[in-house]
């Protein structure tokens, strides 16, 4: 061999190679992604894009990473099923940056989540006077804590002497470092008029007969036959607040403690949307939060509010908007902490570059919309000295504003550019435009999807006749003539977050979009200011209230009258066809699947034996409707059980109506048993609308119902907004496509800016005369989209 044409065998590893993946719907996909670039995986929704990119490649990379660990570590951790696959190849470390909210522990806020705190902690525990002590005095989770004895210390001779301990936090005591205090109506915890042993006690799971019922009446603390009313004062605390107290009950040793302790260790510590619905109407009724009189919701405790940098707090700098806490940290020169002020310097302002300035360190983070956590997210990787590793994004532009999918396109080719492996999950054609290599799946959704349609550039999709590649170059053109308002909803003085006094009339009859950059107070706007109730129904992408046993055929009612209709087929009752009553599987109770609970990580689930996912016992599977068993029905994408229900021996209206809905809001791919819990925000949003399509009111608003649609399915989406306008209904929607702008009737836009440079009404008006005025960014963006 001559030197300088050898190959070095290393270098031929260039390809993430993927052969026969069957996971979910993809029907033995094979592909080859080149490494250190930047690919995006298209398709209309529920075509595979997730199941290969998350099920397939990044499952199968964090299955692989767990294995490094020793035996005694992978003990702790769940078991990953290997992916439907027959070839994975050349597989790196894969980072998933997806949309999951980020956790909604009270104690979790945009800076503890990016370690930005940590680092003003450091600046504060180094500059502030008066001087408090280590980086902890300044943290609102780390308690104050004092304590004395004695140890042996052996020095030859062994000998106890008396140590003291302390640990200086900054916690608000009062709160707990939660910003807020709970309120306990005692009313909704008992009805004074009754003795403990008539049923007093009105907290779930306190019956008389219950285990806690007899607990309280059996302590001997009180007399359990004397009215709550006519108790001392002595017996009241002891009943409320009593500490926790050894005592027997029925030949048992248990530990006794009052009422309100016990609520706020059992219910109240726990996410109030993770606890089950009867549980938690009580605690929205028992409980009121009001911020912390102590320490103001700053957290902290009086020290940590005290000690300052040039009149500052690190309450103060914590509440500051980022743009501005960058520019205060600037200004700070001090060469003993020079590095630092680098480094939280480079943290703030990749806050700023990612779109996000407009948000606050003390932000709680589970009050982030699903795009926000996904960019916060990103913040840990940009300053990241890992390369040669695959990024995985679920539609990074989610909730973004034409304006800010540049900077965000930027951001995923400076991660490319870093020598890593970018895959890009994504609707958007700004987005699609950038990738080097792009993968095509469809040719449907469900069962009508899951094979490759293209592979190769982005100029080769263009060329090509997949759906994606026909409506890659679609552009919405700006209305002939609009429609004229039967009327306005005045808003006056609006001041919620960021906004400033606005005064705006939202035209009534007609379809209105309100845009503006994130964070320019757009849904401030809509949802603070457009009451629910009086005919207005609201339909966000927030999570759905419901266990994991919900699904789409539950959460709309569907299943109601296919239960119905299967009993009267088979002459039995419908309890049977319920998962969630007699028929269900006895070994998983109907769920499907065997959760494992692993405390401190991630839950994991396995599909259950006995009944192999069917979530049914196997005589309720020997019933059958038009062919079909019940776990066969569940099985259906919408659009298959649309026509199934339509007619002949399976033929129900109701269940038919409900399904057009289903199909109508573009959700024809979603089988009718898919767990809510595994919905993206969007689906869940048109699940919502699908099911309020049929109520009373008059007024529809939605926030950005475009998210994790496909360009083909957001055509469908306008037409259902326009049946909607045309059967008398007013539709507001919050909304960056520029599609849904030039369809728009009226546009109201927010800015100028994010924050508190935003807050404002800077255009009302009629889409064309937006692009005509072309002063504002919206403005600007929607000229060049319409091709003015």
């Amino acid at each position: 061999m001559t030197k300088g044409t050898d190959v070095h065998a290393a270098d031929s590893h260039e390809m993430i190679r993927v052969h026969g993946a069957r996971v979910n719907n993809l029907k033995d996909v094979s592909v080859e992604i080149p490494k250190r670039r930047l690919t995006v995986f298209t398709g209309v929704s529920g075509s595979g894009k997730s199941s290969l990119v998350f099920g397939t490649i990044a499952a199968e990379s964090q299955r692989l990473i767990n294995e490094t660990y020793s035996a005694f570590v992978q003990g702790f951790m769940p078991t990953l099923a290997r992916p439907e696959v027959d070839v994975l190849d050349g597989l790196t470390t894969a980072i998933i940056v997806d949309q999951q909210r980020l956790g909604a522990d009270p104690r979790s806020t945009v800076g503890t989540v990016t370690d930005t705190n940590a680092m003003l902690r450091i600046l504060f525990s180094r500059l502030a006077a008066p001087h408090l002590g280590p980086p902890s005095a300044y943290a609102f989770n780390v308690a104050s804590v004092q304590a004395s004895g004695a140890i042996t210390v052996d020095k030859g001779v062994r000998r106890a002497e008396k140590v003291t301990f302390s640990r200086t936090g900054g916690m608000c005591p009062r709160c707990e470092g939660r910003g807020a205090v709970t309120d306990i109506d005692l009313t909704q915890l008992y009805d004074d008029t009754k003795s403990l042993r008539e049923g007093a006690l009105t907290i779930p799971g306190y019956s008389v007969d219950g285990w806690y019922g007899r607990i309280y009446t059996g302590c001997g603390f009180f007399d359990p036959d004397k009215p709550i009313a006519k108790f001392t004062k002595r017996e009241l605390h002891d009943l409320l607040h009593k500490e926790p107290t050894k005592i027997k009950v029925e030949g048992i040793n248990l530990t006794y403690e009052g009422l309100i302790p016990k609520i706020q260790k059992s219910f109240l510590s726990k996410d109030v949307d993770a606890l089950q619905p009867h549980i938690r109407a009580f605690v929205e009724r028992a409980v009121t939060f009001t911020v912390c009189p102590d320490c103001e919701g700053t957290r902290l405790n009086e020290g940590a509010r005290t000690s300052k940098i040039d009149g500052v707090s690190i309450a103060d700098a914590c509440a500051m908007q980022i743009t501005d806490l960058a520019e205060w940290v600037r200004g700070l020169d001090d060469p003993s902490v020079a590095p630092l002020l680098t480094a939280l310097g480079h943290s703030l302002d990749s806050f700023v570059e990612i779109g996000l300035g407009y948000l606050s360190l003390d932000r709680p983070s589970g009050t982030l919309s699903g795009g926000e956590a996904q960019r916060v997210k990103m913040i840990r990787h940009l300053g990241s000295s890992l390369t040669d590793v695959t990024y995985v994004f679920d539609e990074p532009t989610t909730g973004l504003h034409p304006h800010d999918i540049q900077r965000m396109n930027g951001l995923l080719l400076r991660l490319r550019d870093k020598g890593n492996t970018v895959l890009v999950v994504e609707h958007k054609p700004e987005t699609i435009a950038i990738a080097d290599h792009v993968v095509d799946l469809g040719p449907g959704a469900g069962t009508g999807g899951g094979a490759v349609c293209f592979e190769g550039t982005v100029e080769g999709l263009r060329a090509s006749d997949t759906v994606t590649g026909r409506h890659l170059d679609d552009r919405a053109a700006l209305k002939e003539t609009v429609r004229e308002a039967t009327g306005a909803l005045e808003i006056r003085g609006a001041d919620a977050n960021n906004l400033r006094g606005v005064d705006v009339d939202i035209p009534l009859g007609v379809l209105v979009a309100v845009t503006g950059v994130a964070g320019s107070g757009k849904s401030s706007l809509v949802h603070g200011s457009v009451p629910e109730g009086d005919g207005v129904i609201s339909v966000d992408q927030g999570a759905i209230r419901g266990s994991r046993r919900s699904n789409p055929a539950t959460y709309t009612g569907l299943l109601d009258p296919i239960r119905k209709a299967f009993a009267k087929a088979n002459g039995v009752k419908p309890a049977l066809f319920s998962a969630n009553s007699e028929g269900a599987c006895p070994t998983c109770n109907g769920v499907g699947v065997v959760y494992t609970d692993l405390a401190m990580m991630a839950g994991v689930a396995t599909t259950c034996e006995e009944c192999e996912g069917r979530r049914f016992q196997a005589a309720v599977l020997e019933y059958r409707l038009g062919g079909r068993d019940i776990s066969e029905v569940l099985a259906m994408p919408v659009s298959e059980a649309e026509a199934f229900f339509a007619e002949g021996e399976a033929r129900i209206p109701a269940a038919h109506r409900i399904l057009t809905r289903l199909s109508d809001v573009g959700l024809g791919y979603l089988t009718l048993g898919q767990p809510l819990t595994t919905l993206s925000g969007g689906e869940r949003q048109r699940l919502k609308l699908a099911t309020h399509m049929a109520d009373k009111g008059g007024i529809y608003v939605l926030d950005e119902p475009t998210a994790g649609l496909h360009l083909a399915d957001v055509e469908q989406l306008l037409g259902l907004l326009d049946r909607l306008v045309d059967s008398g209904k007013s539709v507001i929607v919050v909304e960056h496509h520029q599609a849904v702008m030039a369809h728009a009737d009226w546009i109201i836009d927010l800015g100028p800016g994010a924050g508190h440079d935003g807050g404002q009404v800077v255009f009302e008006g009629t889409p064309a005369e937006l692009v005509a005025d072309g002063s504002t960014l919206t403005g600007r963006h929607l000229a060049e989209y319409v091709g003015e």
